[in-house]
């Protein structure tokens, strides 16, 4: 409880002082032109202020004291004004800059050909602090690259130190986890959408079987460690995908996409939006389908978004969106090391298949109560089911024809609402910031595990749907959370950033399974049902501390250290695999992220992060191998490991080659980036001395990425190399299995080539993934998609026409 009032005496202390300065507020809007598309800056020219400007032209300049100050707005190829700030807190200024009629034609050659696609997320952003914390921030409608198949090379290949897996050609499910930590559907990440949840179950489970269209997406924010204390406690951070929002100038736009590609790919992404008055509107639907590379690998994919935002009042809006997926796809299952090295095309699975629905739904409401404070409410839901059905025994065992196969069948049912408190007030003569906000999230889960059909299609039913041969459970929680984070600015080039988060977590579970005896010959010769109800709760805070110093305008050190810390739910603890087993006294897992580095962007020539990082991971959950007690057979046993430790570096510099030589204003823009990131992760602590020492699963020592961006007027080009080291997947740091289950990912390499034109309303877009034609894999999977070593597509090639209008 003392940690509890400590949180309440942040939270309170901002709102309660006062001294002297005040704030004003305005908009900034270009003539023809969207406000996001461009660079803007806000000058002080005299007076003693500080100014912050999001990416819709909203601004707010803080003043240090009673004076008027005066500041500039500029942005290149539009007229700069110079303003006077005076303390009236009702006024909100509109600021409307005019093209410079000389620069139009340039400009728009600037607009489409921009050379940094990649940079960081602003101290404070929207509703939101990110000061002093490791972040990184991808303007999709800026990069060229594969976005049909969303494929997560190209998309993250700025992004430092990111461990990516291949599940499928097409892109459907999104798989990275960075630091040493699983990237099995970005479960150690906080995934959201626009700010809000959509993983299965955020407490429970938390893996992302719904990923957006790459060709929906404007912006990927990610935060790592440092994240858990604003938005959840996960050891990765946070990733938040910003969809487009529509043109804001527009009645109507309308946009069409068509990509045919190899393998029978087909994509075609339609979508629709505009601003009519106080509604601003923006809806598309995606269908994608193709026949893999592998045999038994078909796929079908629907997606669908719509939002509705309406401004109340220039202070209050509230806008409403939902989002529906569906897709079917088949299964090849995993192979073993001899078959992959004979021919990583072949299955031996043709009856697994996989069924995910999700819908999700949001309102969203902001008022800005006055020029200091703001409030944020975010209200979602999810009503979903992923069903599994196919063979899921060692991949080295044939699939017989007319068994009975394995049925997986969750269904998730999930709300939550988020409120935030942004207030900018002045202490000391010095303006600063805090936020406040609190968490209700409530969870189910409903898991059926049993025998599916006999037949080889997708029939997701159980031969008893009331009483499955396996398991049946349901796992409820709940989690009530209150966080708060305070910028400092104890001068002009140094700001503190302390934080705490006080969690509280209740899960339940509540069902039965199934415990069989087995005979030498795999019969069952017994069988009972055990009824089981748990529950447990579990309360805590964490703190967290940020520090930035800007030596330059264009320069930043920054660090930050953080707790975190990740629970365990029931509802992983019961599935039935004959390659798979639990350990039923699994404990959470915690530790804390720490990060210090250098940044900047030194006058649009070169973009730069580079930061030391240290991952100090208690009760690590791992999975080791084991044989089985009764049948002897080999079997992959998941369990809390051992204690970790992960220290690393990761660096990311991109240059302007053009700007370098000096042709700033050349047609020709010309740039390479290079990411490097090394990792040295080893279990500490070890009860067992066979992991003692060992290195972490999963954490590549290197990973490099580098690449060549061309353009000129309304072509566009980029040609990017990805490197992985050779490294374990699992704790026992086994090299080789016989059914491929456990065993080293060996190192590879891949080239990707894209190309784009745009003339008027037309677009034209053409590329080779896999350029060089490599044979890899990046995962070895224990069960669905496998089980076995998951082989990635060799070169395939995508060609797109789009339309707007």
């Amino acid at each position: 409880m003392k940690s509890f009032f400590i949180l309440i005496l942040i939270v309170l202390a901002p709102l309660f002082s006062y001294c002297q300065g005040y704030v004003v507020e305005g908009i900034i809007k270009l003539e023809e032109s969207k406000f996001s598309e461009h660079d803007a800056e806000i000058i002080i020219k005299n007076g003693k202020a500080n100014s912050s400007l999001d990416q819709k032209g909203n601004f707010v300049i803080t003043v240090a004291d009673t004076n008027n100050c005066s500041f500039i707005v500029f942005s290149k190829g539009f007229e700069s004004k110079e303003f006077l700030a005076t303390n009236n807190d009702n006024e909100k200024l509109n600021i409307y800059l005019k093209r410079l009629a000389t620069e139009i034609k340039e400009i728009s050659i600037e607009e489409n050909n921009s050379e940094f696609n990649f940079g960081r997320l602003k101290s404070v952003d929207g509703m939101a602090i990110y000061a002093g914390k490791k972040t990184e921030l991808i303007e999709m409608n800026k990069a060229t690259l594969n976005k049909a198949t969303n494929n997560p090379r190209q998309i993250y290949g700025k992004v430092a130190g990111l461990n990516i897996w291949e599940n499928d050609g097409a892109g459907i499910q999104l798989s990275i986890g960075g630091r040493g930590l699983n990237p099995s559907r970005v479960t150690n990440f906080n995934t959201r959408q626009n700010g809000y949840d959509i993983s299965a179950d955020a407490l429970g489970y938390p893996e992302s079987y719904y990923t957006p269209s790459a060709e929906a997406i404007e912006r990927i924010e990610i935060v790592r460690g440092a994240a858990s204390l604003q938005y959840g406690t996960q050891f990765g951070g946070f990733i938040n995908f910003r969809l487009n929002d529509g043109p804001d100038t527009a009645k109507f736009e309308l946009k069409s996409r068509q990509t045919a590609g190899s393998f029978g790919l087909f994509n075609s992404f339609n979508s629709i939006g505009g601003n009519y008055k106080k509604i601003k509107y923006y809806t598309f639907y995606q269908y994608k389908t193709g026949n893999g590379w592998r045999d038994n690998s078909d796929f079908d994919v629907h997606q669908w978004y719509g939002k509705l935002n309406y401004e109340l009042n220039p202070k209050m809006t509230i806008s409403v969106e939902h989002t529906f997926m569906s897709y079917l796809a088949q299964q090849a299952g995993g192979l073993t090391d001899r078959q992959f090295l004979n021919n990583p095309q072949q299955s031996f699975r043709e009856r697994n298949w996989f069924q995910v629905s999700w819908n999700l739904s949001a309102l969203k409401f902001n008022y800005i109560i006055n020029s200091k404070i703001s409030i944020d409410s975010r209200l979602f839901m999810l009503h979903a089911h992923r069903y599994a059905v196919g063979n899921l025994s060692s991949i080295n065992r044939q699939d017989i024809p007319n068994t009975p196969r394995n049925l997986l069948k969750d269904e998730y049912l999930n709300w939550g609402i988020e409120n935030r408190l942004l207030n900018r007030y002045q202490l000391f003569k010095k303006h600063h910031v805090f936020l406040v906000g609190m968490r209700y999230y409530m969870g189910n889960t409903d898991r059926k595990q049993g025998l599916g059909s006999r037949e080889s299609g997708p029939d997701f039913g159980l031969s008893n749907e009331n009483i499955p041969e396996n398991s049946f459970y349901n796992f409820p929680s709940q989690n009530i959370a209150f966080f708060a984070e305070n910028i400092f600015y104890l001068s002009d080039k140094f700001t503190l950033t302390p934080g705490a988060r006080f969690e509280f977590i209740d899960t339940k579970s509540d069902g039965f399974y199934f415990e069989r005896s087995f005979n030498l010959a795999g019969e069952v010769i017994s069988e009972r049902q055990i009824n089981e109800a748990r529950e447990n709760q579990r309360q805590f805070m964490l703190f967290g501390l940020g520090l930035s110093y800007k030596p330059t305008v264009s320069t930043e050190i920054y660090s930050n250290l953080s707790q975190n810390y990740r629970s365990i739910n029931f509802n992983d603890m019961r599935i039935i695999n004959p390659s798979f087993d639990v350990d039923t006294n699994l404990m959470d897992e915690s530790g804390y992220s720490f990060d210090i580095g250098i940044r900047g962007n030194f006058k649009e020539l070169i973009n730069y992060d580079v930061n030391f990082f240290y991952l100090g991971y208690n009760d690590r959950i791992g999975e080791v191998r084991k044989v089985d007690s009764v049948l002897f057979r080999p079997i992959r046993f998941r369990t809390n490991v051992s204690d970790s430790r992960s220290l690393g570096l990761e660096s990311y510099v991109e240059l302007s080659l053009s700007k370098l030589l000096g042709y700033e204003q050349a047609k020709h823009q010309v740039g390479i980036f290079v990411n490097f990131s090394y990792i040295d992760a080893v279990y500490i602590n070890s009860e067992e001395s066979a992991f003692e020492g060992n290195e972490v699963e999963l954490a590549p020592p290197i990973i490099f990425r580098s690449g060549f961006n061309y353009s000129y007027k309304g072509f566009n080009g980029s040609l990017q190399y990805s490197y992985t080291a050779e490294h374990y997947s699992d704790a026992t740091n086994a090299e080789f299995t016989s059914d491929a289950v456990n065993g080293l990912i060996f190192e590879y390499a891949v080239l990707d080539l894209s190309l784009g034109y745009e003339f008027k309303m037309l677009s034209f877009e053409a590329g080779i993934n896999n350029l060089l034609n490599e044979i890899y894999f990046t995962r070895r999977a224990a069960g669905y998609p496998g089980p076995g070593i998951i082989p990635s597509d060799p070169r395939n090639f995508y060609f797109t026409l789009g339309l707007k209008l």
